[in-house]
């Protein structure tokens, strides 16, 4: 606990919100004196944020130390061999910082740590009878994010805990990876900050089963589902329920049908209506296979080419084929692309000429495809379906193309944008969408690392064993941008008593040696009883600007010593709820230690 005066804070405030912020968080803890930017996705720790930053980080370690793992610290400073060996020296692609040493010697700056983790426990334990083990960090990250946005929330440096468990069996692992769910129930409980368990994809981390915490937050970038009947899940993590089979036993043959200009999907419908006019009701969008081209960026460099077949009224949700084709990066295909690839015409793309459809594709004695882009079709499409898509060639479209008949696919996958009222894939009803904050994310990692790394331990009957493992983040500095979201006004930040950079705001106004020098001891006062305590002992400054900080800052209370005090009587504010009282002088301290401190 301390006592600190603002006239030797180092903080300063401003009026204006910066230039560059484009969410709240980010706005108020500039103005506030908590970061400042360095560079896109780079910030300083004045004192003031790494005040809240320290307690938040108190919060995570009583939790993680209650729930009996024990806490190491590794370099952030990597060599890039254990990183070649899990093949994730590759897999991260660009958002890996690499660097080299004066001799040449590559090394990399830790965007994660699980090689380390694997390998210190590989080095000291060799038994069954060692494990199970949890052991944790809390270090900074680097990756080399293409976009850095929203202040804290997304950066190229950030604070993170990672967790690891390690296990003899999945047993072990299930039992592991419940503790630390129910941890971080406790964590963010503890913070105050709402959240909501997502089931997730595993990504380029692995494993079989994932999920994140997310607090809903409108400036969210992750985008999460839910039903009444309690499913929730990332959207990217969203399986389509299956599709039953069509019978076309009696779908006519496909026909080409001219459509000139009929590039767009309105258009196409329109002239369709006109030229074929269906037998019941209209051709709609969603009768029509649309066909979009994508790029997918490997992490060795290599860009592919390929084709995901939707219906017409859905839209590309390019995170979810990501999630599909992880750990390549996907990207719309470039006039380049096509200028590449004559067979694809824009606007008229039909299956019949790509993927296992063309004429051109090989297969060698190594299973290696070449010949044709891949084509994939969205798991919302029904074998035995027929479609009006494009005949590839301008100006013509075929209807009546029957998937399973007239075209294959090299695949399915989850490729279109999931929307309200879609059905839940464990049929617990209709899905309603959320934007959230990821604050945590857990893994069950299995033995990806383990076998890598050749992590063995002899078991019971004296056999080597690969140990099983799990993982456990929490972005430590993203939950005080979190934080920050949650706990605001239009008059700066409200900051709960637990996390707040102190928990009283002393603030004497007016004039009078006496009046400064009983602030300074209702100050002291506080600061013995046990409080967190900043003093505004500023002579030349107004009152109407130290009311200003003190909304700014976010302090819970502030004790005024001012106009009250020549009858004996000082001011309580309390910043989250505006109200204000006046109590005796010799009564403060004990009114705000009662407020503040646990019974």
């Amino acid at each position: 606990m301390a006592l600190h005066k603002l006239s030797e804070l180092f903080v300063r405030t401003l009026r204006e919100n910066p230039a560059d912020a484009e969410v709240d968080s980010h706005k108020l803890l500039v103005r506030a004196g908590y970061i400042r930017r360095v560079s896109p996705g780079v910030y300083t720790w004045l004192p003031l944020g790494l005040k809240v930053l320290r307690k938040v980080e108190a919060i995570v370690r009583e939790e993680m130390e209650a729930a009996g793992a024990q806490e190491v610290l590794f370099p952030a400073l990597l060599p890039r061999e254990p990183y070649e060996a899990t093949n994730r020296w590759e897999e991260y692609g660009p958002n890996l910082f690499r660097l080299k040493d004066r001799r040449g010697n590559d090394y990399l700056l830790a965007p994660t740590h699980e090689e380390m983790f694997t390998l210190i426990v590989k080095d000291l334990y060799s038994s069954y009878k060692d494990l199970p083990l949890t052991i944790y960090q809390i270090q900074n990250k680097y990756r080399d994010e293409a976009r850095p946005r929203a202040g804290l929330i997304r950066t190229r440096e950030f604070l993170m805990k990672d967790a690891y468990s390690f296990d003899i069996d999945e047993e072990g692992l299930a039992q592991s990876y419940d503790a630390m769910r129910e941890a971080y129930k406790q964590i963010f409980t503890r913070l105050g900050i709402p959240f909501v368990i997502c089931a997730a994809t595993s990504g380029a981390m692995g494993g079989s089963r994932s999920e994140e915490f997310l607090f809903p937050c409108e400036i969210g970038e992750d985008t999460f589902v839910s039903s009444a009947g309690g499913y929730a899940a990332n959207t990217e993590a969203v399986t389509t329920p299956a599709v039953p089979a069509v019978d076309y036993a009696h779908v006519p043959s496909a026909q080409v049908v001219k459509t000139p200009g009929a590039n767009t999907i309105e258009s196409l419908v329109a002239q369709m209506q006109a030229a074929v006019p269906r037998a019941e009701g209209v051709w709609e969008a969603k009768d029509t296979l649309k066909n979009v081209v994508l790029v997918a960026n490997h992490p060795d460099g290599t860009r592919e080419l390929f084709v995901v077949g939707v219906p017409g009224d859905r839209e590309v949700d390019l995170k979810r084929v990501e999630a599909n084709m992880s750990p390549a990066e996907i990207d719309v295909a470039t006039p380049e692309d096509f200028a590449q690839h004559p067979e694809l015409v824009p606007g008229y793309i039909g299956p019949q000429v790509i993927g296992p459809n063309s004429a051109q594709r090989t297969v060698d004695e190594q299973g290696k495809v070449a010949g044709s882009v891949r084509y994939f079709l969205d798991a919302h499409i029904a074998h035995g379906s027929a479609w009006i898509t494009g005949a590839n060639a301008l100006d013509e479209h075929v209807i009546n193309l029957v998937y399973g008949r007239d075209f294959v696919a090299d695949g399915t996958i989850e490729a279109v944008e999931v929307r309200a009222g879609d059905e839940a894939p464990d049929g617990s009803g209709p899905l309603s969408i959320e934007r959230g904050i990821e604050v945590g994310h857990i893994f069950a990692l299995g033995q990806k690392y383990a076998k890598a790394l050749e992590l063995k331990v002899l078991d019971q009957n004296g056999k080597i064993k690969t140990v099983t493992m799990g993982s456990y983040g929490i972005g430590v500095s993203r939950v005080m941008a979190a934080l920050a979201e949650l706990n605001h006004d239009d008059k700066g930040l409200c900051w709960p008593a637990h996390v707040a950079p102190a928990q009283v705001q002393v603030i004497a106004t007016g004039k009078g040696e006496e009046l400064f020098a009983a602030a300074a001891d209702l100050a002291r006062a506080l600061h013995e009883q046990g409080l967190d305590v900043f003093y505004d002992d500023r002579l030349k400054v107004s009152a109407g600007v130290k009311f200003a900080d003190f909304e700014l800052l976010g302090v819970p209370y502030a004790l005024v010593v001012g106009r009250g005090f020549v009858d004996g009587l000082v001011e309580i504010k309390d910043r989250r709820s505006g109200e204000s009282v006046e109590v005796p002088i010799a009564q403060a301290v004990a009114v705000l230690s009662e407020k503040l401190l646990p019974a």
